[in-house]
């Protein structure tokens, strides 16, 4: 084998490497919740939109806040504010099926955040709460 292939080959290893990692390391996650603030679902009993300067990526997902004090709350405990099956529609997964949600259709029960699909399907879960037993079921079950 040719030397100067040899030191071309590693020269371009170097210059390409941190390129790519510089790539990949640069893309954003998933945005959570549409950009919507999920500690204002609990603070403020209502959907807010979040803002880029005030951000947190947890759980493979990218949060937006509407202020740095959400922000903050949330970083000091972000389970207790993340919504459940990863943002998907509650009585979605109750049969077993990943919905997408709309997040300005929700309810907190209990101390946790449901997103639905749509008005019908929060109301199913309004009028038969064990729907959402039935959601946790499905969620921890082998995939």
């Amino acid at each position: 084998m040719n030397a100067r292939f040899v030191v071309l080959a590693f020269v371009a290893g170097l210059l390409i490497g941190p390129a790519a990692a510089q790539a990949t390391a640069g893309k954003s996650p998933p945005l959570a919740l549409k950009g919507h603030d999920p500690v204002a679902y609990f603070t403020e009993g209502r959907p807010m939109r979040g803002a880029a300067a005030f951000n947190v990526d947890f759980d493979d997902s990218r949060y937006l806040f509407a202020s740095a004090k959400n922000r903050e709350l949330f970083s000091k405990s972000p389970d207790r504010y993340t919504p459940q099956f990863a943002g998907l529609c509650a009585t979605g997964m109750a049969f077993g099926k990943s919905v997408d949600a709309d997040p300005s259709i929700f309810v907190v029960r209990d101390g946790k955040l449901y997103i639905f699909s749509s008005a019908e399907a929060r109301d199913m879960v309004q009028k038969d709460p064990s729907l959402l037993g039935k959601s946790h079921q499905a969620w921890k079950a082998p995939k």
